[in-house]
């Protein structure tokens, strides 16, 4: 079964959703930096933690993390910063 929704490999982020984490003041420094990307496809990028195994034995039944997927955690701060600048539709 082919999924409804593909990830393009090839598309480019172009425009941090947000505030800078070095603002909002999540910036590990070298040790990452949460954000949320819009890509030039009109897709989003999170970059997260990695929290896949420590969450997929809690996950409610109609929620799936496919072989392809993981489960990423952002900062409340970097999702609240970003709310103005996501599109309503």
């Amino acid at each position: 079964m082919e999924d409804a929704w593909n990830a393009d490999p090839h598309a480019r982020l172009v425009r941090l959703i947000g505030v800078a984490p070095s603002e909002l003041g999540t910036t590990g420094g070298s040790d990452g930096c949460p954000d949320i990307w819009e890509l030039d496809n009109g897709d989003f990028a999170l970059i997260g933690r990695d929290l896949t195994a420590a969450h997929s034995d809690g996950l409610p039944d109609d929620a799936v993390i496919g072989s392809r997927e993981r489960l990423v955690v952002i900062p409340r701060v970097t999702l609240l910063a970003a709310k103005d600048q996501i599109p309503d539709a």
